[in-house]
Formats: C-alpha cells, sequence, structure tokens
C-alpha cells in the first residue's frame, strides 16, 4: 500500500475508535467491560500506521524533518500510541475521545501541507537522543494535560451534582488524580533528562535561535517542579493541580510551537 492509502485508514481508524468511544459513555458499565479490549485494539491499529507514515515523513535521506505539520504528526502519533497501550493497564481510553481526533487531524495536516525543518545527517546521535527525550516528555505531558481536562469536568459535575454517562464511563476521582501525578512525574523525569542532554550536547543551549524554546522548557520544568512538591508537602490535588498542569503544559506548548507557527506558517 502506498502512504497515502495508509493514511487514510489510520484516519478512518481514528475516527472510528473516536466514535465507538463515545458510544460508550452512554452504555452500561457491562457493555463498556466488553467492548473495552476491542476498541483499544483498533485504536492501537491505527497508532501503528500514523507511526509507519510519520517515520517516512520525519526521517527523510536529507536528515530529520522536524517542520511544524511532521512534528506535530509525530507527536500525537506518539501521543496516541502512548496513551493507547497504557489504556491496556489503566482506565484512560476515555482520553481517545480527545487524543484520536486530533492525530486523525495532524496526520491529514501532514499529508497535506509541507513545512520543512531539515536537521541534517551531521547531527549526532547525543543530538538524537535530546530529541527523542523532548519529544518523549512533551508526549507524556500533553497526555497529563488531557487528563487534568477530564478531571476538571468529572470535578464540575460532582459539584453540580450532575453525574451522567459520561461520569459513569471514568475512574472515580482519586484514581485520576494517581493516574494523573504518575504521568506528570514521568513526564517531568524525561523533561529534566531532555533539559539535562540539551545543556551537555548542545553546543550553546540559549543560542538565538534555540533561546525561546529553551527559557520556555526551564520555565515549564519549574511549575511541574513546583507542582510535584506541592502534591506531595501539602497533598495539592483538584483545581490546584488542574491549573498548575494546564500552565506547565500551555508552556511547553508555546515552547515547542511557538517559534515553528511564527516562523515556517506565518512568516512564510
Amino acid at each position: 500500500m502506498n502512504i497515502m492509502t495508509i493514511s487514510t485508514l489510520s484516519i478512518a481508524l481514528y475516527l472510528v475508535t473516536t466514535i465507538l468511544l463515545g458510544r460508550r459513555l452512554f452504555q452500561s458499565v457491562d457493555v463498556v467491560q466488553q467492548t473495552r479490549f476491542a476498541i483499544i485494539s483498533l485504536g492501537i491499529g491505527a497508532a501503528i500506521l500514523h507511526v509507519s507514515v510519520v517515520y517516512n515523513s520525519v526521517f527523510t535521506a536529507a536528515g530529520i524533518n522536524l517542520g511544524i505539520y511532521s512534528a506535530a504528526s509525530l507527536i500525537m502519533a506518539m501521543v496516541a500510541s502512548l496513551m493507547l497501550l497504557a489504556s491496556l493497564k489503566q482506565p484512560i481510553e476515555n482520553l481517545g475521545i480527545i487524543i484520536l481526533p486530533i492525530a486523525a487531524i495532524t496526520l491529514l495536516l501532514d499529508q497535506q501541507f509541507s513545512a520543512q525543518h531539515i536537521l541534517s545527517n551531521q547531527y549526532s546521535s547525543q543530538i538524537e537522543l535530546h530529541i527523542i527525550l523532548s519529544l518523549l516528555a512533551y508526549s507524556l505531558l500533553t497526555i497529563a494535560a488531557l487528563q487534568s481536562v477530564l478531571l476538571a469536568i468529572q470535578d464540575r459535575q460532582l459539584r453540580n451534582k450532575h453525574p451522567g454517562g459520561f461520569m459513569r464511563a471514568l475512574p472515580p476521582m482519586q484514581v485520576m488524580e494517581s493516574l494523573l501525578f504518575q504521568l506528570i512525574g514521568l513526564g517531568f523525569i524525561l523533561l529534566s533528562l531532555a533539559l539535562l542532554t540539551g545543556f551537555i550536547f548542545l553546543e550553546d543551549i540559549f543560542a538565538q535561535h534555540l533561546v525561546h524554546k529553551s527559557v520556555l522548557s526551564i520555565v515549564a520544568w519549574f511549575v511541574f517542579a513546583i507542582l510535584l512538591f506541592g502534591r506531595w508537602q501539602a497533598g495539592w490535588r483538584g483545581r490546584t493541580a488542574i491549573r498548575w498542569t494546564l500552565t506547565g503544559f500551555v508552556t511547553l506548548l508555546l515552547a515547542y510551537f511557538g517559534s515553528k507557527l511564527v516562523l515556517e506558517i506565518i512568516l512564510t
């Protein structure tokens, strides 16, 4: 099959999985449990196809292409894959209602538009390690941000005493918060390693073309560090944890995609 056919099949499977996850919100607990593995498997199939497509888009003969469309598609492929694999052990597959359509959109944009930013083959394996750690950290913290959005909706429905089908499809808030901080903790470790490898392997992490990414990434690191410290020392939870999580994520979003949007889309 050619790349366009694989892309179309991946997008179709993403959308079908999203629809099936949405329908479960209005079904009984027994039906949800019976269909859970089949729906997750369908999503994993879509993610595998997505990864195969984005591999060809990112790893080119000239070097690694991290243009805005390819980078977004790569990150969402990683986010979708990590979320679906984690769903086999933890009840977080409902995040797919948000993640999978976005993954489908980024894949479509990557196939339809071009905004190349080639890192030539002269870059060392250490730099590639830094890039991989950065992308993994961003992917996990993206899932954490979406988890915090679900937690906010759940908290609001409980406060308003409107526990509908959506509420029944989610684990208890204590479990949701525990999963949130597990994701943040692992993402924070990877972000720390990404910054460390950046300081070690990059010639000048505060060079003109990197300074905004470096500064915003460090700011995000401090935001997540304060959040984890607050959780450990003061038991931060609920709305406080949600606000800090989203603040850190938005800062990282600006670090990763802010300059790309301006340089590769707006100015071009």
